[in-house]
């Protein structure tokens, strides 16, 4: 795990891939196990939990929280609600980077097809042999076990370096690419990782690597039986000279936040570059003017952590900081979707505003009006102090006066240049013969994510942009970029509208519409 603690490893789920192409599938009725899947859904999805006594052993959970189990006679069960001695499997790899799974007690192996599936084979022949698709969304940080730092684009190196010590920027977006069994490693500027180090356009038999897992973490072997690992004192990833993985070739895939900058209604972006206060005054984007927001699973508010480690919260008179070393509920904030802008309402229930000297302060009542007593009362001896017209001048000491858009800001993702959608059925990608797109598949395309005033446009492989037709159908092969917008409403999934007003969501026959009157299930998608 990081030493900053920032971000969380993720739980690796996969699909099992038997010689004739299928998947291993968890039924409901009978919790019974076949090999018949064609794709990767709900009920292909597998994920892998260790021993905790011997890190050697694993257990194989389905999506019904049940898990696979072999008898002595090497019939197959799902129904374990927790892990039993005939749940207890040992990982084999392979030289091409599949699977043998050995039955612990019993040291037979996995395999069959269809609703013929054993645990009985003394041998692993091709029948016991199971390729690997990682079911985790594919746009993650990657972390080094040995040098406990994160791989990054170094972009005046022309490489990938493992010397960052918080996954902070776009930079640090790594997104994996699923292709015959194999993995690539595409960096935010569309490069591929080849085994020498290099970064280039193509993916080719020197860019894919197979994945092999060690003690929970993940290993990438290349083409000549050689791992990734990072090299010299900045890290460089490339293939070492290693045949066999050890703690240097080791990593971790961990859960990629949304990043975001904020422009305040003075133009200006929300920084932390003057300290503590978090205040509208810079003209430029750097790390002091990115921040992190992590979204609560059970409250759905944001919190929004400095590249520094601290989270925004409020303190006395409503001036927001960046003090806070822990999430509580001053650190919590309500994020009210405005179409090109958003409001901030903090735990004291009053909207974020930017004041005249950019300080953030949330001591609004409504959107749009700002009119509240700051640090000392208005009161009489003020008026006679000063006239009218300057007292509305007086910004830190006796009044806060703003108006018009003053609550709403600017929210900007800078950490997702390329866009992949996962919804409840699978992930998006473009209709083989047509020009709609499917929400049902257990491949992905990459999509283009172009930021434009507050909306996005998304652009296909083809140079075309997605839009709304009049029936609703979400198109790919636009020419005119459509507005579109993002709402981000629960940990790990984005609400996607368009232009009409309505939510993106995936039909029951696997098509992406663009027709939702209001947010449900279908319309939440892992981005």
């Amino acid at each position: 795990m990081p030493t900053n603690g920032i971000n969380r490893a993720l739980k690796l789920q996969f699909g099992l891939i038997n010689y004739e192409n299928r998947y291993l599938t968890a039924e409901a009725f009978g919790f019974k196990v076949n090999a018949s899947g064609i794709s990767m859904k709900k009920k292909q999805i597998w994920t892998l939990e260790q021993d905790e006594q011997d890190g050697q052993v694993v257990f194989l959970r389905s999506h019904l929280g049940r898990y696979l189990a072999s008898d002595k006679d090497g019939k197959m069960q799902c129904g374990a609600e927790k892990p039993e001695p005939d749940c207890r499997f040992l990982i084999v790899p392979q030289s091409d980077g599949r699977w043998a799974l050995q039955s612990e007690p019993y040291l037979r192996y996995f395999g069959g097809s269809a609703d013929y599936l054993s645990c009985f084979a003394q041998a692993i022949g091709e029948q016991e042999l199971w390729a690997v698709h990682l079911a985790l969304h594919p746009q993650a940080s990657l972390l080094s076990v040995a040098r406990k730092r994160y791989a990054h684009l170094s972009s005046s190196e022309g490489e990938i370096s493992v010397d960052s010590n918080i996954p902070w920027g776009v930079d640090s977006l790594v997104t994996l690419v699923y292709q015959d069994g194999k993995y690539s490693l595409k960096t935010c500027d569309s490069r591929f990782l080849r085994n020498d180090g290099k970064l280039v356009k193509e993916n080719t038999n020197n860019t894919s690597f197979t994945l092999e897992l060690k003690s929970g973490k993940l290993a990438f072997k290349d083409c000549d039986g050689k791992y990734l690992s990072p090299v010299g004192p900045t890290g460089t990833l490339r293939s070492g000279r290693c045949s066999k993985p050890g703690k240097d070739e080791l990593f971790d895939l961990e859960e990629s936040h949304p990043q975001v900058v904020f422009q305040a209604a003075n133009k200006r972006f929300v920084s932390v570059k003057q300290g503590v206060s978090i205040s509208a005054n810079q003209d430029v984007e750097t790390d002091m003017e990115t921040f992190q927001m992590e979204i609560d699973k059970e409250s759905k508010k944001s919190t929004f952590r400095t590249n520094g480690g601290s989270y925004w919260t409020l303190v006395t008179h409503g001036e927001i900081q960046s003090t806070a070393t822990e999430v509580e509920v001053n650190t919590m904030f309500d994020i009210e979707w405005l179409g090109q802008r958003v409001a901030l309402k903090a735990s004291n229930g009053k909207y974020v505003c930017t004041k005249k000297n950019g300080q953030l302060s949330a001591v609004s009542d409504t959107v749009g009006k700002c009119l509240q007593a700051s640090r000392l009362k208005f009161n009489w001896k003020c008026c006679q102090r000063y006239n009218f017209d300057d007292l509305f001048t007086i910004d830190e000491k006796y009044l806060s006066f703003s108006s018009g858009d003053d609550e709403l800001f600017l929210m900007k993702l800078i950490n997702r240049p390329m866009l992949i959608l996962r919804g409840e059925n699978g992930f998006v990608c473009h209709h083989k013969n047509s020009n709609t797109l499917n929400a049902n598949r257990s491949v992905y395309d990459i999509f283009s994510l172009i930021f434009n005033d507050g909306a996005y446009n998304v652009k296909s492989t083809n140079d075309k942009f997605w839009y709304v037709s009049s029936s609703g159908l979400v198109c790919s092969d636009g020419d005119k970029p459509e507005d579109f917008f993002l709402e981000f409403l629960e940990h790990g999934r984005v609400a996607i509208k368009g232009s009409n007003g309505k939510y993106l969501r995936g039909d029951q026959g696997g098509t992406l519409m663009g027709d939702g009157p209001t947010v449900d299930a279908s319309c939440l998608w892992e981005y």
